[in-house]
């Protein structure tokens, strides 16, 4: 009963705060913000994950580690956000928050060599709302939505090797608009559509080198391969005046001209488990987004709809590194508590008119047993920053609260009745 409770305000307070957005003039490019796949564990640990295993946590980032999972055992993870922005242009400055429900996942044992995940991830996030002056008037611009996974894996075991698959359906709408308002005229609204109904594949590989009783060396390799994006795009012209109608001026199926990228993640960890536990892992991972075309409808007759104006795709790379810390696994309850420290440095996807976007950020949590069980609250804290190189254009800080409850529960375990 008190986990329920536990998950019942958890739910409430991530519903509560997924009204309020924090907006990013990165996001009106390309297909927004990607994310990582990481929960908030995860998250404290740099987001690290392709080779991690313990059984304890959900790892979606490699779906090899379900195999890892103990065969009475059922995981259920639900993680939310709170970010808080400060955004530098120039000498005009802005802070904004927001926040809300992340992910939710599942992870079950099929058989004593086997197991699976179910569950709901973003993959791209777009919020931003912005204006600026033009010749002979003004344009706002602004947009809302992003890309959603479910996910259903399986992952099953061999000797030291962990073979692991999930496959999600893709959907989301993302939407840009720009509103044009010359001096003489009324103002125009253009927007630019994309809804996306898409199948993907995620495949894992993981072996795990025991160097002793307590020592183990795991190697994690994921990939993704490089497919067209299905569903529909866009583009409609209105005059915003009470009586009238937009008007669809281009239209394009998304086959065949917008793509996802080859992706590659390499992990390597090492873990200690005696009297007291650590683990310590490296991630990097490569994203071909310079071989992933990606088509953008334009009104040409139209000088001010300049939504994707001088955009390019980089290939994305990120290094990360994490640790988790847990001083005595049967001593007191701050002894038995997962200290975590991480950071990351991203060289992202978007080419803004020959601006590379760069991220980095340094990331801290714990994780906090509940008294009745193996159940933990992950709270955590993320600094980060964003700017483009050579030119800065905007300079974005981050401070972000995670918290995510993951539920442990022998859920098939019979007790014997004598």
């Amino acid at each position: 009963m008190n986990k329920i409770k536990i998950l019942v305000i958890f739910m409430l307070l991530a519903v509560a705060g997924a009204n309020a957005q924090v907006t990013t003039p990165y996001s009106m490019y390309g297909y927004g913000i990607l994310s990582d796949r990481a929960t908030s564990m995860q998250r404290q640990m740099g987001s690290v994950g392709y080779a991690m295993n313990s059984g304890r946590q959900i790892n979606v980032m490699n779906p090899a580690s379900y195999a890892a999972i103990d065969s009475l055992t059922f995981l259920f993870d639900i993680g939310a956000d709170v970010a808080l922005l400060w955004q530098k242009d120039g000498d005009a400055r802005e802070h904004s928050t927001g926040g809300g429900l992340d992910y939710i996942t599942m992870q079950f044992p099929i058989c004593k060599f086997m197991g699976g995940s179910v569950g709901l991830l973003p993959y791209s996030s777009v919020g931003y709302a912005f204006g600026k002056d033009i010749q002979h008037g003004a344009k706002l611009n602004q947009g809302t939505g992003g890309i959603n996974q479910a996910y259903l894996g399986v992952a099953g075991k061999v000797g030291g090797f962990s073979i692991g698959a999930n496959i999600a359906y893709s959907f989301g709408t993302i939407q840009n608009d720009v509103f044009s308002t010359p001096q003489l005229q009324g103002q125009m609204l253009f927007e630019h559509i994309m809804q996306i109904r898409d199948w993907d594949i995620n495949l894992g590989v993981q072996y795990t080198a025991r160097l002793s009783r307590t020592e183990s060396l795991v190697a994690g390799v994921t990939y993704s391969p490089k497919k067209s994006l299905h569903g529909k795009t866009w583009e409609t012209k209105q005059a915003t005046a009470q009586d009238s109608k937009a008007d669809t001026v281009a239209y394009m199926n998304m086959k065949g001209n917008y793509y996802t990228p080859n992706s590659v993640g390499v992990g390597l960890s090492y873990r200690h488990e005696r009297s007291s536990r650590w683990l310590i892992e490296a991630d990097y991972t490569f994203q071909q987004w310079s071989k992933a075309k990606y088509s953008p409808l334009y009104e040409i007759n139209n000088p001010d709809n300049l939504v994707f104006e001088g955009m390019n795709f980089n290939n994305r790379t990120r290094y990360a590194i994490g640790g988790e810390y847990v001083p005595k696994l049967r001593g007191n309850y701050f002894q038995r508590m997962a200290y975590r420290l991480g950071a990351y440095y991203t060289d992202d996807y978007l080419n803004i008119r020959g601006n590379g976007v760069k991220e980095y950020g340094v990331t801290a949590g714990f994780g906090f047993n509940t008294p009745e069980g193996k159940t933990m609250i992950n709270l955590g804290i993320e600094w980060k920053h964003r700017s483009a190189s050579p030119q800065t254009l905007i300079s974005e800080n981050y401070l972000n609260i995670t918290v995510g409850v993951n539920f442990n529960e022998l859920w098939f375990w019979q007790r014997r009745i004598k």
